[in-house]
């Protein structure tokens, strides 16, 4: 498959118990269709996962937080996980990170809870977005207008609610980055 996303960097960031599934298959689409994906973690070898309801596998970081830079890359994913979005969001760096992307206008993917650091990050207000049901009010508490749908895509923000909507919100995310290939 001739892949229209070659030389398109994404950086994915994540902490101790991202949910799994929503690094893997979505990084999976990203390196089929092309992409160079980096994962970007506050740890400096590797992060581990959460699967279901225990501990998934360790992952190789690519790049430590501390060394990453938004400027390198096109596009950001965040995945869910209640307990790695919870360090994530008490990081700084992790905080500045998300928002240099938005800053520049370059698209961004959360699922899940990875929705949550974006209010940290304070750039939902006024944003069309979707997330995990439990954090619904403290994106509209935060400015986010949340309507429940399987992927909402808005200005650049793709955003899905679970793990359920993977295959959506995995397409719209190719498409989003797709198009910001053509600005």
């Amino acid at each position: 498959m001739e892949s229209s996303l070659s030389s398109f960097k994404v950086a994915i960031l994540v902490a101790d118990g991202f949910e799994q599934i929503e690094m893997t298959c979505p990084r999976k689409v990203l390196d089929q269709n092309g992409a160079t994906t980096h994962v970007i973690s506050p740890n400096k070898d590797s992060v581990r996962g959460w699967s279901h309801m225990d501990w998934g596998e360790r992952n190789k970081v690519d790049v430590p937080l501390e060394l990453a830079r938004a400027e390198y890359y096109d596009a950001l994913l965040l995945p869910g996980g209640v307990m790695g979005l919870d360090v994530l969001r008490q990081n700084q760096k992790a905080i500045e990170f998300v928002r240099s992307f938005f800053v520049a206008g370059k698209p961004v993917a959360a699922i899940c809870h990875g929705p949550q650091i974006l209010i940290d990050a304070d750039v939902v207000i006024g944003r069309t977005l979707t997330s995990y049901g439990s954090i619904r009010q403290d994106l509209e508490n935060a400015g986010a207008i949340w309507i429940d749908q399987e992927v909402v895509t808005n200005n650049g923000l793709v955003t899905s609610r679970t793990t359920d909507d993977l295959s959506a919100f995995t397409n719209a995310m190719v498409k989003e980055f797709n198009l910001e290939l053509h600005h």
